[in-house]
């Protein structure tokens, strides 16, 4: 942009001189050159001097004073230059010459002002640029940090539970203790396949699902019975690991102080570009189990927040028969 200035400015200085003042072409062709060279090396010094420049602070008070000082000394040039050039071909121009001094300083300063903002403006872009990419950048890291340590707190979470029943079935029945920890390893190794994926089709995270149940299951036997109800397309996606600890919880919550068959019910359905999931427990508000470790709901609600950046992605409903957790879950390809 610069350069296609400059050429106007010397066919516009060419065409003044020549068809206007009516110089001969050798005047026209050294005073047009030598103040385009002129107005080109001080125009590239101050872009070089704002690019040294080693801070962005007040950097375009920088430019306009390295303006003005160097073309004051651009315009001292071109006229020693100039003079020493032309004075043996015309005194009249000699004359002309030292008349238009302050003009063509005047125009070298505008000229090399408005290169030394734009450059500037350009320069704190860029950094800005840099900042805000910086920021960025750790801003992701920082929640892909929260969002590993969330997940990796469900395991242990999880595995102090089962590994408890194990061994409390050692010895009073070590086929089920067995088969527990078959389906416990089968599990496992499933979570380690899940565990960089940002979603996953709701029917992998049900099958995932069905893995921990069949767990719960040895636990609890005939007591757990969880029933699916489904409405939802195959397209339709969840992050991993969201529906564990809330099913976790159901059954925390529905079992404890009871002694007969609990039924969890599970409802999916897709409405529109929300994948909404309704968890339904037994709920008896004077048989409350002990305080567990405080990650359940909270890690849950925290994720969500990290991942999608909402607060109203889930909610809990309660009566004096049933507790309810309602799960929304937005869909990308909606």
């Amino acid at each position: 942009m610069v350069l296609l200035l400059m050429l106007i400015v010397l066919a516009t200085h060419i065409f003044i001189l020549h068809n206007t003042l009516d110089f001969n072409w050798l005047l026209t062709f050294k005073d047009a050159s030598c103040s385009s060279i002129t107005l080109c090396i001080s125009a590239w010094a101050i872009i070089l001097l704002i690019r040294a420049y080693p801070t962005s602070a007040v950097i375009t008070l920088y430019g306009l004073v390295m303006a003005l000082v160097i073309s004051t000394a651009a315009a001292i040039i071109e006229y020693e230059t100039l003079k020493w050039l032309t004075t043996i071909d015309n005194e009249e121009y000699s004359i002309w010459l030292k008349h238009t001094l302050p003009v063509r300083f005047l125009f070298i300063w505008i000229f090399n002002s408005w290169v030394s903002t734009i450059t500037a403006l350009r320069k704190n872009i860029t950094n800005l640029d840099a900042r805000f990419q910086q920021q960025t950048d750790a801003s992701i890291l920082l929640k892909e940090a929260e969002l590993f340590k969330l997940r990796q707190q469900l395991q242990p979470h999880f595995l102090y539970n089962s590994l408890n029943s194990i061994n409390a079935l050692i010895n009073i029945a070590p086929d089920r203790a067995q088969d527990m920890i078959g389906k416990l390893s089968d599990f496992l190794r499933s979570s380690v396949k899940r565990e960089s994926e940002d979603t996953l089709p709701i029917s992998e995270e049900l099958d995932y699902m069905r893995s921990y149940l069949a767990i719960e299951s040895v636990r609890f036997g005939d007591r757990l019975q969880v029933q699916f109800q489904k409405e939802y397309t195959d397209d339709a996606t969840i992050p991993p690991f969201l529906l564990q600890p809330i099913i976790e919880n159901a059954i925390k919550f529905g079992l404890y102080g009871s002694t007969g068959t609990v039924i969890i019910t599970i409802h999916i359905a897709l409405e529109g570009p929300i994948l909404t999931i309704s968890i339904t427990n037994p709920y008896d508000a004077n048989t409350q189990p002990p305080r567990g470790t405080g990650f359940g709901l909270e890690g849950v609600q925290r994720r969500l927040f990290l991942q999608y950046a909402r607060t109203d992605l889930l909610e809990t409903k309660k009566d004096d028969q049933y507790f309810t957790t309602i799960l929304k879950i937005p869909q990308q390809h909606v």
